[in-house]
């Protein structure tokens, strides 16, 4: 497998990880290539044809069968801790004492997976040719991202994927868009954030990425339909920093630049 292991999961950020200071480490941190943190679902492959349908019935069966709800609760009960915490796992987790690997395990087995997964050719060998490490960053299980990384034949593009299992810290789950979690993650690759920019479809997960100083983009190949009708008339949101229709679009995306001196400052 041309992945490699996303090793331990982030721990506490250091001290001033989201500061840029005048010291050479903190310099070494913020200047070199882009570090492209890519988003899975839609944004990588069509999810909403290829696996959103089933692991959102696979979810529903799933907390019917554990909390005894009926098909309609489940369904709402989902939909309800997907908009509070950004998955619907972490609910189940706080509230219901779920186990996180079962239910990860049960809701994306997705039989014939491999056979409905596209993606678009050339926006995937746009990626190969971006300079810079390419990380896939998602919320999803490791075992069903190696699976559709696989379909797409692009396993080999990335340095490392960070799946859901490897957002723990002190011991709870913080998916995107936790902030925290971003912070610890830029720490452990030894960066300043404005080195990595998020290529995403889900505005608050870019929301989050901004706070904190990363660079956004936000990719509609796959979502322009209900982005639209989310945003009909707002363009794009002051925290994305591009807003794009394909992921060819990349290529255009200016490195950043870094101003020496004691207050050092991004443009």
């Amino acid at each position: 497998m041309a992945v490699r292991a996303s090793g331990p999961p982030p721990g506490r950020p250091k001290a001033g990880a989201a500061s840029v200071g005048g010291s050479a480490a903190a310099q070494r941190q913020a200047w070199g290539p882009t570090i492209w943190l890519f988003d899975l679902d839609d944004t990588l492959h069509d999810a909403a044809n290829a696996s959103m349908p089933g692991i959102h019935e696979a979810m529903n069966v799933y907390m019917q069968r554990e909390l005894r709800l009926t098909p309609e609760a489940a369904a709402a009960l989902r939909r309800t801790y997907w908009k509070r915490y950004g998955a619907t796992l972490l609910g189940l987790v706080r509230h219901h004492g779920v186990k996180a690997a079962h239910f990860l395990h049960d809701t994306h087995r997705l039989p014939g997976l491999e056979e409905r997964v596209s993606g678009h050719r050339h926006d995937l060998a746009a990626i190969a040719r971006l300079r810079g490490r390419k990380i896939v960053l998602t919320n999803a299980p490791r075992a069903y991202a190696l699976r559709v990384l696989c379909a797409l034949r692009v396993e080999h593009l990335f340095e490392a994927v960070l799946s859901i299992e490897s957002m723990t810290m002190f011991g709870q789950l913080r998916p995107k868009p936790d902030k925290r979690m971003l912070c610890a993650l830029c720490a452990r690759l030894r960066v300043h954030p404005r080195r990595c920019l998020l290529v995403e479809d889900t505005l608050t997960h870019q929301k989050s990425a901004r706070a904190i100083g990363m660079r956004t983009a936000w990719l509609m190949r796959y979502v322009r339909a209900r982005a639209v009708a989310a945003r009909p008339a707002a363009g794009r949101p002051a925290y994305v920093d591009h807003r794009l229709s394909t992921l060819r679009g990349l290529s255009k995306v200016r490195q950043p630049t870094f101003r020496k001196g004691p207050r050092a400052l991004f443009q």
